[in-house]
């Protein structure tokens, strides 16, 4: 989870394949008329994104069981976490984290997405961070892909005990 431009996409494929998981791109379970709305530089509203959020939620419930997936998907409020949840209680929430510059500077190299930078603003403002109560992690995405993937299985790895 995390604004556009945090890597969601390529962290989420390195740590799906690290962990032998199948991955789902959470953009791909967007209907047109959304794709079309923030091509458009119009955010999406919450109408918009419950059948967005459902169609993932059903992805979670149905493909990834009995042992689990990764879909990269913005999921910025805790509404929208919880709806998630609803279909895939298990669920853990890796939150791509990142200074607002670095991220326009990432939006801004990227090309052929439909995401425009001119969003960027509208996520930050809605995004809720993780909660306490929350099954999750915050990753930093300065540096590599390799390298933040490297830091989310190290914080998602079940401490080792000593004897």
């Amino acid at each position: 989870m995390g604004v556009a431009g945090t890597g969601k996409t390529t962290v989420g494929r390195l740590l799906a394949e690290a962990l032998g998981l199948p991955y789902a791109e959470g953009d791909a379970f967007h209907p047109a008329a959304n794709v079309a709305k923030m091509s458009a530089g119009t955010p999406l509203d919450d109408a918009d994104r419950w059948p967005w959020l459902d169609a993932i939620g059903e992805w979670m419930r149905n493909r990834a069981a009995p042992h689990g997936g990764v879909v990269a998907a913005s999921c910025l409020k805790r509404s929208y976490r919880d709806r998630l949840r609803s279909a895939a209680p298990d669920a853990v929430f890796v939150h791509l984290t990142g200074d607002r510059p670095l991220v326009e500077k990432r939006m801004a190299d990227r090309r052929g997405h439909f995401m425009p930078p001119s969003l960027l603003a509208s996520q930050f403002a809605v995004l809720e961070p993780l909660g306490a109560d929350e099954r999750g992690i915050a990753v930093d995405v300065s540096g590599t892909p390799e390298e933040i993937t490297e830091r989310a299985l190290a914080a998602l790895r079940p401490p080792r005990h000593q004897s």
